[in-house]
């Protein structure tokens, strides 16, 4: 026998309240603020070009810009970090390093043991 679903009475109240007083004060904000004007760019101007020599902190685009030089350079140790991280977690934990394992497959294919498909197994007698 089933029962019918009850409505939990023990809530914290005062988390949905903070979400709220913050949502409150931030369309207060978003309404008050106003923008300038909009700016186009010029006719003939290379917005490409000028986004690449702006992020290098060039002075050869037709388009003014701040410099990214810094922005690029964290980025890219940023994402340099991550795949690091990313090779570092998929390694197995029975294979040790990637330096021990790439020596004893290259170990094993030099005394003319091949890489082992099944798990490394030895029952495996006479098929090779």
């Amino acid at each position: 026998m089933t029962t019918k679903p009850q409505l939990n009475d023990d809530l914290n109240l005062l988390p949905g309240l903070a979400a709220l007083g913050l949502f409150v004060v931030l369309a207060a904000v978003f309404l008050q603020t106003e923008f300038g004007p909009p700016q186009g760019f010029p006719a003939d101007a290379s917005i490409v070009a000028s986004i690449g020599y702006a992020m290098f902190n060039l002075d050869f685009g037709a388009v003014p810009g701040e410099s990214f030089l810094v922005a690029f350079m964290v980025m890219a140790v940023t994402l340099d970090v991550a795949i690091d991280a990313a090779v570092y977690l998929a390694q197995r934990e029975d294979e040790g390093s990637f330096l021990q394992s790439a020596a004893s497959s290259a170990r094993g294919a030099v005394t003319g043991e091949g890489v082992r498909t099944d798990g490394g197994a030895d029952d495996t007698e006479g098929e090779r």
